[in-house]
């Protein structure tokens, strides 16, 4: 069910919501968090909303969507209710915000959020340069953001190294969790020797690319370098370089990834991109603060960045060491 209500007030929200209740079409009760999403006004809103109906399956929450609109237009504020089959397991409700108030998102959101619950802001398209400034991360335990989605995704996750706060976390971060459970798996098994040296290779404009060479500098104090992949998309492949022999996790096409490594027969693995929708319910589990993305974040600048040709030149040598 959908009920418009332009031209309103928080109030009126409110007392429309209070009067859902009452008649059984709404339950807040068993609502684990306030969700609220901040994005300009636009068909890529329904992207956002959709992913957290999504999410909302695992983590019933009340969704608050700031969309932002004109900025030249009159001062209004157009909401809409979204309770049901329209709304996942959550209760959504859509601030259309114009004029002046399109700067002023906090003061519209504060009077709908359910009280006592926690309040997770995200950004899924452009977001502030330090989230944890903005007056609705202000309100927010935890901040999620997505890279990926901006115009310079590389620029953009720079800005989350030198505004990051605890409880700030990026989807760029979280598409990695497959890659970092497949390799920590892999070197959990026999030889147990030390890596020596890595080399992660993706897109030029992949920033899970970069985090995930930012980890492995974080964690096993090696030289990493980062090789930019030509025509493809997101991370492509992982090389660990080892006494005994190196390990290997290339996915070449987006879908499938082959692990290979000393004394173990290749294996086919699932390495598909992550949906959006995914990503943010994993993020939704927990809101405390992620330190491990805080060491990766803070090793970014210690990635070596080479290009292609150079980083498969040294194959051979390494292959025969």
């Amino acid at each position: 069910m959908i009920i418009d209500l332009p031209s309103t007030t928080t109030s009126r929200i409110n007392s429309k919501l209070v009067h859902l209740r009452e008649e059984g079409g709404a339950v807040t009760l068993g609502r684990v968090l306030n969700l609220v999403i901040v994005t300009e006004d636009g068909e890529r809103t329904e992207e956002a909303v959709d992913a957290a109906n999504d999410a909302s399956r695992e983590h019933p929450c009340r969704v608050i969507v700031v969309a932002r609109g004109a900025r030249q237009a009159a001062p209004r504020l157009d909401a809409q209710i979204r309770v049901g089959g329209d709304a996942g397991a959550s209760e959504v409700i859509v601030l259309r915000i114009y004029g002046e108030l399109a700067e002023e998102g906090a003061s519209c959101v504060i009077p709908l959020l359910l009280p006592d619950t926690p309040v997770v802001a995200w950004w899924p398209f452009e977001a502030p340069k330090v989230p944890a400034e903005d007056p609705i991360g202000q309100l927010a335990q935890r901040r999620i953001t997505d890279a990926a989605s901006e115009q310079d995704p590389i620029k953009a996750l720079e800005q989350r190294r030198a505004g990051y706060t605890p409880g700030d976390t990026d989807l760029a971060w979280t598409r990695l969790t497959t890659w970092r459970a497949m390799l920590a798996a892999a070197l959990d098994l026999p030889p147990h020797e030390r890596v020596t040296a890595a080399r992660v290779t993706g897109a030029a404009d992949s920033p899970s690319t970069d985090l995930l060479a930012a980890w492995f500098a974080a964690y096993l104090d090696i030289e990493v370098s980062r090789a930019t992949a030509k025509f493809s998309q997101g991370m492509v492949d992982v090389h660990l370089s080892r006494p005994s022999g190196p390990v290997d996790l290339a996915r070449p096409d987006g879908k499938v990834g082959t692990l290979t490594q000393q004394g173990q027969p290749p294996r086919r693995v699932a390495l598909q991109r992550r949906e959006v929708r995914d990503c943010l319910s994993e993020e939704l589990r927990r809101l405390d603060p992620d330190e491990v993305y805080e060491e990766a974040l803070k090793a970014l600048g210690k990635i070596v960045r080479v290009d292609t040709a150079s980083a498969e030149a040294q194959e051979p040598a390494e292959a025969g060491s």
